[in-house]
């Protein structure tokens, strides 16, 4: 579906950005691809690996709603990867990540209706299901925003869904790259912040690959989830260096210590599918939609009541191999 189509991915040098860039030259015959970020430097970086005819590299700021409109222009699809994304410095510059996560979204909204791009996609996290950090919020605006944004644009062709996934395998400003630093710096101890902790766990390339099989499924509303592993934090330190000490720090301010992707309190409103899950919209649109019916035919059932998708409670936890098979891959 992507041949001969132009998609534009903001935060697009970043490791989502990368990988679906790969993915797309790779498996498909795009006319455009543009990469709309703010970094000049990481941009140059970028096309020094990705210097198809089909690139485009543009600079410019999701809080720039002028400069996305015309990075819009005669555009097919939409990623939204663009976020401000470390916990600790959302809750020391509150304002920032506002004005990236939300009205960025916000921005990304106008633009898109603007220009009449199709489908647009945008990632979530996590941490946006029962936020308890100001990132998390941020991102449940997000969702938020671009759910409603379908009511916007009510008969018109433009349709907006969310990604929800957890911890990407490698990718930057995850805790992996940071425990291996102190390993190649011979450290014999590792910090911990909670023994009990767990995440979910996906590699990029599963994440892309998620992301683009939405696009074929999309009505437009829809919060997609995958049915991923889970890990131990304590299982992930020794993949990494096995018998390695580990020191138990305390947990973070706006951290858990387990992650939802699908809350008990959207349980009404959650549909299971075979590899994924479909939180659909709290709000009533003016075009009805079947949400249990996607647009490959796929077909869910409503979740039990009281459900609730928890990287804890999950039935699927990755072994100490298993975490070394995706860390290789990644």
């Amino acid at each position: 579906m992507f041949d001969g189509k132009s998609i534009l991915i903001t935060g697009g040098t970043g490791s989502f950005g990368k990988k679906y860039t790969a993915t797309l030259l790779k498996r498909f015959q795009p006319k455009k691809i543009i990469v709309y970020s703010r970094d000049e430097l990481k941009q140059f970086e970028m096309q020094q690996t990705f210097n198809d005819p089909a690139m485009r590299y543009f600079i410019g700021d999701v809080r720039d709603k002028e400069r996305l409109k015309q990075a819009c222009r005669d555009v097919d699809y939409i990623i939204h990867a663009a976020a401000l994304k470390q916990v600790p410095a959302a809750e020391y510059n509150p304002m920032e990540c506002i004005k990236t996560n939300v009205y960025g979204a916000e921005n990304v909204i106008s633009a898109a209706i603007a220009c009449n791009v199709n489908k647009v996609i945008a990632l979530s996290t996590d941490k946006a299901a029962n936020p308890v950090n100001l990132y998390g919020a941020t991102k449940l605006c997000s969702d938020k925003l671009f759910v409603a944004a379908n009511n916007i644009t009510g008969g018109d062709s433009t349709r907006f869904s969310v990604v929800r996934y957890g911890n990407v395998v490698g990718s930057r400003g995850s805790v992996v790259p940071f425990f291996q630093t102190l390993i190649d710096k011979g450290e014999d101890t590792l910090p911990i912040t909670d023994l009990n902790m767990t995440r979910f766990w996906i590699t990029l390339q599963q994440g892309v690959d998620f992301v683009l099989k939405n696009f074929e499924r999309m009505q437009g509303g829809e919060i997609f989830v995958p049915k991923i592993p889970s890990i131990r934090i304590t299982d992930l330190a020794q993949a990494l260096s096995p018998g390695i000490k580990m020191k138990e720090i305390g947990i973070r301010p706006g951290e858990k210590l387990h992650e939802t992707m699908c809350p008990r309190d959207d349980s009404q409103r959650t549909l299971e599918f075979l590899d994924h899950f479909v939180i659909s919209p709290s709000i009533q649109f003016t075009r009805p939609v079947d949400y249990s019916i996607n647009c490959i035919e796929e077909r869910g059932a409503p979740v039990e009541k009281g459900f609730a998708y928890n990287s804890g409670s999950n039935p699927d936890f990755l072994s100490i191999d298993n975490i070394n098979a995706l860390h290789q891959q990644a």
